[in-house]
């Protein structure tokens, strides 16, 4: 799409942002004159946009009171980050059937000739990247929290536990975190005093009230979230000093699976295993020194797998 064409669409949506705008502040805008601004004035009146100018010093650009536009108007580019954005967020776990929805509407009101690119590109695309399974959240639930975060809103929620346990809290939620197919919710939760991490697919209702918070100062929603994961319980706590350094340990182990902690000797990694000879496997795959701290059944675990490889290595 060339940009005069480009510039034009543009106008339209500063025009849609704004109930008026000036020439001149349009020609900023647009990297244009202010007589090129009249031109593209006129484009979008061929085009069936009612643009009204109004003459004068203070004089400006407006669209004509009532009028409705089109539901979609997307160069190349838009159309393409649009449809990239949600194929690749299916693939990460948001909820497919939303997806398909929305692929489908962006394709029907795209022109033709823009329609088949888009749909070859849909067609052809491919991921290294497996696809999870996305636990889908309540609409209301999650649109709700957002603003309440957004606004350091007190939300009252009622929750259903792993174990199906229902329960009402009040929350002051500090930010919404999207991980590994799941949405989550981490925040200070008054009935327990703690800040805490509730997964917003377990939240049947959110109903924000009156009173406001601050959050608290180094507060990272992210971390909460991830470092909650990692203490999810398993049958085996893990301790082991990775003998390397923090950055290169932060970017091999997930902040989900492990604490790691910098210390004498390298890294502490603290974290639980449901199989030892999984979590043996994987101090293995990291390729560096390391010393088992607990459990002692740990040792054995890797004893197994450096006898099970010498055997490999001696067929």
């Amino acid at each position: 799409m060339s940009r005069p064409t480009t510039r034009v669409l543009t106008m339209l949506e500063l025009l849609q942002a704004h109930p008026r705008m000036r020439g001149v502040e349009l020609a900023e805008r647009l990297g244009v004159d202010e007589r090129t601004v009249r031109r593209y004035a006129a484009r979008l009146d061929e085009l069936g946009i009612p643009v009204v100018a109004e003459r004068g010093r203070y004089g400006g650009y407006r669209l004509m009171p009532g009028f409705k536009l089109p539901p979609l108007m997307l160069t190349d580019d838009e159309a393409t980050a649009v449809v990239l954005g949600l194929l690749a967020g299916r693939r990460v776990g948001l909820p497919g059937e939303a997806t398909e929805r929305t692929l489908a509407k962006v394709q029907r009101v795209l022109p033709p000739a823009l329609r088949d690119r888009v749909q070859a590109l849909q067609d052809t695309l491919a991921f290294t990247l497996a696809a999870r399974d996305a636990t889908a959240p309540g609409t209301a639930a999650l649109l709700t929290l957002a603003a309440a975060a957004r606004e350091r809103r007190r939300v009252r929620i009622r929750y259903r536990s792993f174990q199906g346990e229902e329960s009402e809290r009040d929350v002051d939620p500090y930010g919404l975190v999207f991980h590994s197919g799941r949405w989550y919710v981490t925040g200070h939760d008054h009935r327990s005093g703690e800040t805490r991490t509730f997964r917003v697919d377990r939240v049947a209702a959110a109903t924000p009230g009156e009173d406001t918070y601050e959050v608290p100062e180094g507060v990272d929603p992210v971390q909460h979230v991830t470092r909650s994961l990692s203490r999810v319980p398993y049958q085996h706590e893990v301790e082991v000093l990775l003998e390397t350094g923090l950055e290169e340990a932060r970017r091999r182990v997930p902040a989900s699976t492990a604490t790691l902690t910098a210390t004498d000797g390298g890294v502490l990694m603290v974290t639980r295993a449901e199989r030892l000879d999984g979590m043996a496997q994987m101090l293995a795959g990291l390729g560096w020194p390391f010393v088992v701290r607990r459990p002692a059944e740990l040792r054995d675990a890797v004893r197994a797998l450096a006898d099970t490889l010498r055997a490999q290595a001696d067929r």
